[in-house]
């Protein structure tokens, strides 16, 4: 297969994942998947690490532009950021010892529950029910950080839908403010993931780069949508999202 077309492929695969994941995360839907097509024989931790290199910069973005519009909840974000940079580091080095694939029954039915209530609850999210942060929003946050970080150093599938419905439920945050506040949280994993594997991994760094730059761009063009179209719009990407998340894991459990 020529490089040329399997980079430009790829380039194009990052872009979109950058603006699906800039609204309600799920990009790796995308980007993971068109990486193990282009490199069948290529090891998978390999792929894995040079697909988060080449989402830190997108999420990154994202969060920036968010900020900038949508005021950060920095005493939950902040310490739930420690909590799923240190869960995301011990999930990367769980991989070593149990196969992930064993979550994907349970995460289909956790899905499956998150769609289903989001469904039904059509006020979820629009409008911002939040108290006062204090030590109990703190603790939450560590929680929500700490377990969500893990599954997403060791699994990672539906990472920022998990965040921004917990969010929104446990917070009383709306779709805009859940979103910003997990992409805070992704960063921090998507960090510690990056220092396991470039310590433990040869990674591809050239096409990293490449991706990079493709998912910065669909990163800042939907965030910018996000923005414009405000927390129905997230809302109904957020479900959307989950059904394709829920559609994908249905398949791997059952039919591959």
């Amino acid at each position: 297969m020529d490089i040329d077309f399997v980079f430009l492929a790829l380039g194009l695969a990052a872009f979109f994942a950058g603006f699906v994941d800039s609204i309600v995360g799920g990009g790796g839907l995308i980007q993971l998947p068109a990486l193990f097509t282009a490199f069948p024989a290529t090891s998978p931790a390999t792929l894995f690490g040079t697909n988060k290199l080449a989402s830190v910069i997108g999420t990154s973005s994202a969060a920036i532009q968010y900020s900038r519009r949508v005021a950060i909840p920095w005493r939950v974000a902040g310490p739930g950021a420690v909590a799923a940079l240190v869960g995301s580091w011990y999930g990367a080095r769980a991989v070593a010892y149990l196969d992930p694939s064993v979550l994907r029954p349970l995460i289909l039915l956790l899905l499956v529950l998150v769609a289903v209530y989001t469904f039904m609850r059509k006020d979820l999210g629009s409008a911002s029910n939040e108290p006062e942060h204090g030590r109990r929003s703190a603790a939450l946050a560590v929680a929500i950080g700490g377990v969500i970080g893990f599954y997403d150093g060791f699994f990672g599938p539906g990472t920022g839908s998990f965040l921004i419905f917990l969010f929104i439920r446990l917070l009383g945050m709306d779709f805009l403010r859940a979103s910003v506040s997990a992409k805070i949280l992704n960063v921090a994993t998507n960090l510690a993931a990056i220092a396991f594997f470039v310590g433990n991994v040869e990674l591809m760094w050239k096409l990293a780069a490449l991706m990079a730059a493709c998912n910065l761009c669909g990163a800042v063009l939907g965030s910018r949508m996000a923005l414009r179209h405000g927390t129905g719009f997230v809302r109904r990407m957020f479900l959307g999202v989950v059904l394709v998340l829920i559609a994908r894991l249905t398949y791997d459990t059952f039919l591959r």
